[in-house]
């Protein structure tokens, strides 16, 4: 029997192997026993009150919000492609007479004026995501007075289930809901603790267009469209332009030896003494792609609806809820974190206090708050109130989770984009249209997909990326009379590419294609997928490089620049003192420029390619871009002059892209520029939006700077009151939404990267462990799961606030990679197939094959 020897020093005594060592689920540690487990769970004691208390349910198409209401309930309804509009032309003739007259007063330095020109060429806005509708539930007198003692509403991350629980007239009612993504439905049963006590009317009903009828004795059909054009419908003046049209068919069961179904109106079903009553909420739209027009469309929203709900007609509720289980957390159990104040990791021994709950950042605590607490019933608001007084760990746990949840919840392979808002939003004009903005927004959306283990939820910006690669060509070719393909910093559903209305400082940057094709590569080296590369990939960086190429221009010096050229949102002041944003060689389009150079002469190199005539142009042009520069107060240089910033604190990051999520600034290759994008953080300040805050956690993390990577952390876990949300700039809402505000889901997004960044870092030859994470406020924990770059997963164990031990698999290929973790260095050989444990030392303890069948010698790749 093997022994593995521990330092005392540590407190850990000699132990064999098996007692230490164990493989979970063929390559993952044991993090304990199930008593252990941290819950996972977003808890409230009472109905919600704002759109942000409900709780999200979704199965990357449909999603739906739990208020939870007892009387009344309210679902609100989403389906990911119902937006407005329909496909256009994204090409400007006018553009190109334009641009030269821009290029020429920003080469003549004349950047105000410049600013003003830019503005003939912006566009048109994009298309608006829409509400599906409302499930609206009434339990009629019985449940008007209700034992709030024992209300309950609870989503649980760890089955993606919503629950309520109450009692009424001492009966208790439980109400489950899931979004099921095998059979594309979202259920909901509704049960009693006594024989025939469920009584309620059901409707379905839609802020958009649309007619109801019952079908039948059990199923309520609502047919409808959404507006042709970005124009909300008011009363019954509609568009007469025919918009995306779409179906929703609610089916009703009830127990079979209890309870009598009848219609009301013709409209609503009602449901009088059943033991039970489960309800089936199967949606679907005419939409049929980007390039097909809601008049063309051949697709039959009201078939396709029933056919669903035909394919489960057998189905019993438990065996719709076993399979979406299945489904799901083969996804969501790829990763297991645990992070503890303690040695002993348990929620008994981490958590939120009364006294810190009573005694935390809300200066004075309502009644209701008061004696949840003093009746041990602590909400995740409360956990939130508490954070800055107790910091508590597994309220990390919770919200990185979370972000995970909510990418499954609402992108998955086939659908559209998770969009500004994943895919829940209840209003006709939501917040910037709910549409993907490509100069953060979409992009953080799916940072956690490489490292937190969920590539599959990417494929959907895969998808989108296509599609804009085909629009883009022709906005390249007629607006810019170049070749490859461009967009800029928002899109739809209908894969717009031009840019958008509005200011030049937002609207003239046509760097998200890409900012985009940064992805593609990213997530070659997470996967080392040769297929993805060649069919995918590297045909859409070839044609995204061909227009940078073309796009960018030699100045007097030799030296290739961008014109015009922003930063993201952000004005400089001139030289004349006027306020401008058009230049040229922003920090932000050097960086991504030089990142997609790399990424495609590397895809190439992988293909066996880089005979290629575009690759020896690329090669050639790389040494020639724009370098990054520091300015005089030792930041990093924003624009190509160092300009005054009227607004130092700005909440973009743009000028540190090369940092992250870009690579071309390291701590190894450029210190210099590390030291700069120090000032810069610095400089910008800790406020901000939600998305802004976790850009800044990953940021410090990457220079593995863990006191101000957890600063962010701390800042983002504020508590954003709904009612008076103008008053916060990001934070958290009750349900764990992340706030801009409004709500923003990108946020939750770049929170779980954050906190992978934290933990794990890693390039194509180096895995930093451990690399930025706060030993002083999560002194011990485990993280199983997590993936590093060339296909390789990561399991971390550490104590009192030191690694104690490292396992690793190399899923598709033997490998060779350099262990890095607090000034040690250890190169190890990785076969694959085989689950490499290694000690706090970062020696090698055992290789165990991941299947019984293979031989368990020491396998001869592994011998260093």
């Amino acid at each position: 029997m093997e022994t593995v020897h521990r330092r005392k020093d540590m407190g850990f005594e000699t132990g064999t192997s098996e007692d230490e060592w164990v493989v979970v689920s063929g390559n993952a540690m044991g993090l304990g026993t199930s008593d252990d487990q941290q819950e996972l769970k977003v808890e409230f004691f009472s109905p919600a009150e704002y759109w942000t208390d409900a709780l999200p349910v979704g199965n990357g198409r449909l999603g739906a919000m739990v208020w939870g209401g007892v009387q009344s309930e309210l679902l609100q309804l989403n389906e990911d492609t119902l937006w407005t509009g329909e496909p256009s032309d994204y090409t400007d003739p006018n553009f190109a007479t334009v641009l030269p007259q821009v290029r020429k007063l920003v080469t003549d330095g004349q950047f105000a004026e410049a600013t003003t020109a830019a503005k003939k060429m912006t566009g048109q806005p994009t298309e608006v995501y829409q509400p599906l509708g409302d499930i609206k539930l009434d339990f009629g007198a019985s449940h008007k007075v209700f034992d709030g003692n024992s209300y309950k509403r609870e989503l649980d991350l760890d089955t993606a289930k919503a629950t309520v629980k109450y009692v009424a007239e001492g009966i208790e009612f439980t109400r489950e809901v899931f979004a099921s993504h095998p059979h594309q439905v979202i259920a909901v049963k509704i049960s009693a603790n006594k024989t025939g006590a469920v009584s309620f009317t059901v409707a379905l009903d839609s802020p958009l267009q649309y007619e109801s009828h019952i079908n039948g004795q059990n199923q309520i059909i609502m047919q409808g469209q959404c507006p042709g054009k970005r124009a909300p419908p008011q009363n019954d003046v509609y568009e007469v332009r025919q918009g995306i049209k779409f179906c929703a068919i609610l089916e009703l069961h009830i127990s079979t030896d209890a309870g009598v179904v009848s219609s009301i109106e013709e409209k609503n079903l009602k449901v009088e003494g059943s033991n039970w009553a489960v309800l089936i909420l199967a949606a679907s739209s005419s939409y049929d792609g980007p390039f097909t027009n809601p008049v063309d469309s051949k697709k039959d929203p009201v078939a396709a609806t029933s056919a669903t709900l035909n394919s489960i007609k057998d189905m019993a509720f438990s065996e719709l809820y076993a399979s979406h289980l299945i489904d799901y957390q083969q996804l969501f159990h790829r990763v297991s974190l645990q992070i503890s104040k303690s040695s002993k990791m348990s929620s008994q021994n981490s958590g939120t206090s009364i006294s810190s709950i009573t005694n935390g950042n809300e200066d004075h605590p309502s009644a209701e708050m008061k004696q949840n607490v003093l009746s041990g019933k602590i909400s995740t608001a409360d956990r939130i109130n508490a954070f800055a007084k107790d910091e508590d760990p597994t309220l990390v746990t919770l919200l990185f989770q979370y972000g995970r949840y909510l990418l499954i919840s609402s992108s998955r392979p086939g659908t559209f984009v998770s969009n500004l808002q994943g895919i829940w939003s209840q209003k006709v004009a939501p917040a910037w249209d709910a549409s993907p903005h490509l100069n953060i927004n979409l992009q953080m959306n799916y940072w956690p997909a490489t490292s937190c283990n969920l590539s599959e939820c990417q494929e959907p910006l895969f998808d989108l990326i296509s599609n804009l690669a085909i629009n883009g060509s022709k906005t390249s070719q007629v607006n810019y009379k170049t070749g490859g393909w461009v967009t800029h910093h928002v899109t739809d559903i209908w894969a717009k590419t031009s840019p958008s209305d509005g200011d030049p400082v937002w609207a003239v940057w046509p760097m998200g294609g890409a900012w985009l094709c940064t992805h593609l590569w990213e997530h070659y080296t997470y996967t080392h997928d040769k297929g993805f590369l060649e069919s995918k990939a590297y045909p859409l960086l070839k044609s995204c490089v061909a227009f940078l190429l073309d796009w960018l221009l030699e100045d007097t010096k030799g030296i290739l620049v961008t014109n015009p050229a922003t930063s993201p949102e952000h004005q400089f002041i001139a030289p004349d003192g006027q306020k401008a944003s058009v230049s040229f060689a922003t920090a932000m389009d050097m960086a991504i420029i030089r990142e997609v150079f790399s990424a495609t002469i590397s895809a190439a190199q992988v293909l066996g390619s880089t005979s290629d005539d575009l690759i020896s142009k690329l090669k050639d042009a790389e040494p020639k871009l724009f370098p990054p520069k520091v300015s005089r107060d030792g930041s990093l240089m924003e624009w190509e002059q160092d300009f005054q910033d009227p607004e130092v604190q700005h909440r973009h990051m743009s000028h540190l892209f090369g940092l992250y999520p870009g690579h071309t600034i390291t701590r190894e290759a450029t210190p210099d520029l590390c030291k700069a994008a120090v000032n810069s953080l610095l400089k910008r300040g800790e406020d901000g939006p939600g998305w802004s805050t976790v850009w800044k956690a990953s940021l410090w993390a990457r220079l593995r700077d863990s006191e101000h990577a957890y600063r962010m952390v701390k800042k983002l876990i504020t508590l954003v009151d709904p009612a008076h949300e103008e008053r916060f700039e990001g934070g958290l809402y009750a349900n764990l939404f992340t706030a801009h505000p409004p709500f923003q889901i990108d946020a939750n997004f770049g929170f779980a990267a954050a906190i992978a960044e934290m933990l794990v870092q890693s390039d194509e030859a180096n895995l930093f462990l451990l690399p930025a994470f706060p030993r002083d406020k999560w002194p011990n924990g485990c993280v199983s799961g997590l993936r590093a770059k060339s296909h390789v997963s990561v399991d971390i164990c550490w104590k009192e606030g030191e690694l104690h031990k490292v396992g690793l698999v190399a899923n598709n290929q033997n490998l060779t990679t350099r262990l890095r973790y607090s000034g040690m260095s250890v190169t190890v050989n990785l076969c694959a197939g085989y689950f490499h444990m290694f000690n706090r030392d970062l020696t090698r303890v055992r290789s165990v094959p991941l299947t019984s069948s293979e031989k368990r010698s020491k396998p001869s790749c592994c011998i260093s």
